[in-house]
């Protein structure tokens, strides 16, 4: 590896989506009121699931670990964006733009394998109900979430030690409104063939392994399915799998066409606009998908916003 100037480059410029002044106050305006709705999409899942007896499930346990990925998920990614609207120039430090490309890798393959152990979860309560709750024991449930909690750090480390043990000799503008992998390799002038081998087996992998899971347990679930003499079963087995199905689709579609291509053919601009999608927007998607579709989630939702309601009566009545 060239060595020459390595330590040249002490913080990175971040672009941001656009260089256009005009559109810079709205689109902040709009990705501000994405990220705060997200916020409170997420956080306010996690405490109707921990809340609300009725949902202390390896259903709900799943989703609430979901929830908790997405928020962090998109606060990596979004306040530092934000600022690409507002300042001229925004800086990151080296050891900064590290540290997001680290956290933001464990929480987006923290996402793709969590996806996979819900479709199993979805897979062991349909086609063998009567054992549901013994296969899906709280110890199975930690360890469904434990393994891609540490598969997810450990590749981010190894991923983030690799492309930060580069030569950066060049320009440190990076076209983008985070430190991603690709327009980071587009900077450094050292021989990135090794790296982008690593990237690309290492995602084939990962992707490979969680979408053989879903489509296994789904081939297994849709079989059941049609197997079932109700409509009315069918109808609810399919309802239980339809919000897990569209968030699978729209997450694994979006990383299909961001990573899984050859680096020849990778736009930094329609990259961008890709990021945007699974950085900002599915974050928020997601708990409108399992909440809006899902009765006992929308349930639990105004049980507790009924209790408030009384407290804040009561409160108003003793005074």
């Amino acid at each position: 590896m060239d060595q020459i100037n390595c330590t040249q480059v002490t913080e990175f410029i971040l672009v941001g989506l656009t260089d256009h002044q005009e559109w810079k106050v709205p689109l902040f305006l709009i990705f501000l009121s994405i990220y705060l709705f997200t916020v409170v999409g997420n956080l306010g899942l996690i405490i109707v699931i921990r809340v609300d007896a009725r949902l202390n499930t390896p259903m709900y346990f799943f989703l609430s670990n979901l929830a908790f990925v997405d928020f962090c998920y998109t606060s990596v990614i979004t306040p530092k964006m934000l600022g690409t609207f507002l300042y001229k120039i925004n800086a990151i430090s080296f050891h900064a733009c590290a540290a997001q490309l680290g956290c933001f890798l464990t929480f987006m393959i923290s996402e793709c394998l969590l996806l996979a152990s819900m479709a199993y979860d979805r897979y062991v309560a349909i086609c063998n109900p009567l054992l549901y709750m013994v296969t899906m024991s709280q110890g199975i449930c930690l360890q469904l979430v434990a393994v891609p909690y540490s598969y997810s750090f450990l590749m981010a480390l190894f991923h983030t030690i690799l492309t930060f043990h580069l030569c950066y000799c060049h320009s440190n503008i990076i076209n983008h409104f985070y430190c991603d992998d690709m327009p980071l390799l587009r900077l450094t002038c050292s021989d990135t063939h090794t790296k982008q081998l690593w990237i690309l087996t290492c995602a084939g992998i990962t992707f490979i392994s969680s979408v053989l899971i879903v489509f296994v347990s789904y081939m297994f679930i849709i079989s059941a399915i049609l197997k079932m003499r109700s409509a009315e079963g069918r109808r609810k087995a399919f309802s239980t799998c339809s919000s897990h199905m569209l968030a699978v689709t729209i997450f694994y579609g979006t990383l299909i066409f961001m990573y899984l291509q050859p680096s020849s053919k990778h736009s930094l601009d329609t990259d961008k606009m890709a990021s945007v999608f699974y950085t900002v927007i599915i974050p928020m998607l997601n708990p409108l998908i399992y909440s809006l579709r899902n009765k006992d989630v929308k349930d639990a939702v105004k049980k507790v916003i009924n209790n408030r309601n009384k407290a804040f009566v009561l409160t108003g009545v003793r005074k």
